[in-house]
């Protein structure tokens, strides 16, 4: 199995700034071999789940409108992490923050397939 963990989550005032960090780890025997999108997507009470950034290989970032030039997306593929860089927080942007990532794993190579992972959730409260 492989999980995503989350963290980095809390409230700020407008104009703050938060880190939200995601992990992958290898539990079990399972392992992983590649990665290739990952992305962070958020959700605001009684609204639908929306991409906020998502990182391709080989491919331009991707950002809402919403959020570009104050959002900054980073990835490790070494240790199948992606963070997001949150600047000039406005209370619009409160939700949970969800991160994905399109792991390619199996418990050997010759097994492996590429799946979709999500993580927990982490939320963000922007108030005065």
């Amino acid at each position: 199995q492989i999980e995503l963990v989350e963290s980095g989550g809390g409230s700020v005032l407008p104009g703050g700034s938060l880190r939200l960090s995601c992990v992958a780890s290898e539990l079990a025997s399972e392992r992983i071999f590649n990665v290739n999108n990952m992305a962070w997507y958020r959700q605001a009470p009684g609204k639908e789940r929306e991409l906020v950034a998502e990182s391709i290989k080989r491919r331009p970032i991707y950002y809402s409108d919403s959020v570009k030039g104050r959002f900054t997306i980073s990835r490790d593929d070494v240790r199948y992490g992606v963070h997001l860089q949150m600047n000039n927080l406005k209370p619009e942007d409160t939700g949970t923050y969800y991160c994905k990532q399109s792991l390619l794993k199996g418990y050997t190579y010759d097994d492996s397939d590429w799946f979709d992972h999500w993580g927990q959730g982490t939320q963000v409260t922007v108030s005065p």
